[in-house]
């Protein structure tokens, strides 16, 4: 079913059971597949090739040659059904890849909203992307990976499969991370190391100079007391009794599974 407000360019393709929103446009020679749903005011620009099933939220701009809701890359895949969701307010630029997930996790790759994904960027299948991140040119997300909110990452930087980065971190250009980095910590290498704390987006984010400074103090028992991360989650715990903000690395290390980036 096609909105009849939307603004679909002769060329362009759009199967009949494809669910387009309101005020939607859709550039020359671009493809729609069926199981697609595209909300409310989006741009699809030329030559893109939307496979479902995928959702789209409202108001996303997606670029020419993006390729977003294909089969996975994982030999394992075999055609089973999987999903791709994709929230609001995102910029998908030009020659991006999003992949549908696979049926050994859960079925599902999941985009949040007021993303920003530079050119060339590649989403794998079965990964987790919050808000409001930034994605420079060519970074690259193995499978499964889980990026949290307010997460920068450079141009050419790349994360193993199954790796996470915790909201509010950076990862410098050419990072290569084989580790997962805890929130707030500024990452660069090959591979990559722990270099401070993410202070200057911290700041730009509203946080005080009290929870800056909790995160550095966190930052120092973390990286710098030469405990593992199972000892030094009590001392992260009664931190954050005083300092709210320390609460989202004591649940990260919790969920610890392949490590953390050391210097």
């Amino acid at each position: 079913m096609t909105e009849l407000s939307a603004v679909i360019h002769e060329t362009a393709i759009v199967h009949p059971d494809a669910i387009i929103g309101k005020g939607v446009e859709i550039g020359p020679w671009t493809l729609i597949g069926p199981e697609v749903e595209i909300g409310d005011d989006c741009w699809i620009g030329p030559h893109v090739v939307i496979k479902g099933p995928t959702r789209i939220g409202r108001r996303n701009r997606i670029f020419q040659f993006c390729s977003i809701g294909e089969d996975c890359q994982d030999k394992k895949y075999a055609g089973e059904r999987t999903v791709l969701e994709i929230g609001d307010d995102n910029v998908i630029r030009e020659s991006c890849t999003f992949h549908r997930g696979t049926s050994q996790d859960e079925s599902l790759t999941r985009v949040g909203s007021r993303n920003l994904f530079m050119v060339n960027v590649h989403v794998a299948h079965d990964c987790r992307i919050g808000d409001d991140c930034i994605f420079a040119n060519n970074a690259t997300l193995a499978g499964h990976v889980h990026i949290g909110s307010h997460v920068i990452f450079g141009g050419h930087a790349a994360i193993h499969q199954f790796g996470r980065v915790g909201s509010h971190a950076f990862i410098a250009g050419c990072a290569a991370l084989n580790k997962d980095v805890p929130p707030y910590v500024m990452a660069a290498g090959l591979y990559a190391k722990p270099f401070g704390v993410n202070s200057e987006g911290l700041r730009r984010r509203g946080f005080s100079p009290e929870g800056i400074s909790a995160i550095k103090k966190a930052y120092k028992i973390i990286f710098r007391s030469g405990k593992t991360v199972d000892e030094v989650i009590p001392e992260l715990e009664a931190l954050n009794r005083q300092q709210p903000e320390v609460g989202i690395m004591v649940e990260f290390l919790k969920q610890n599974e392949r490590g953390i980036i050391r210097a």
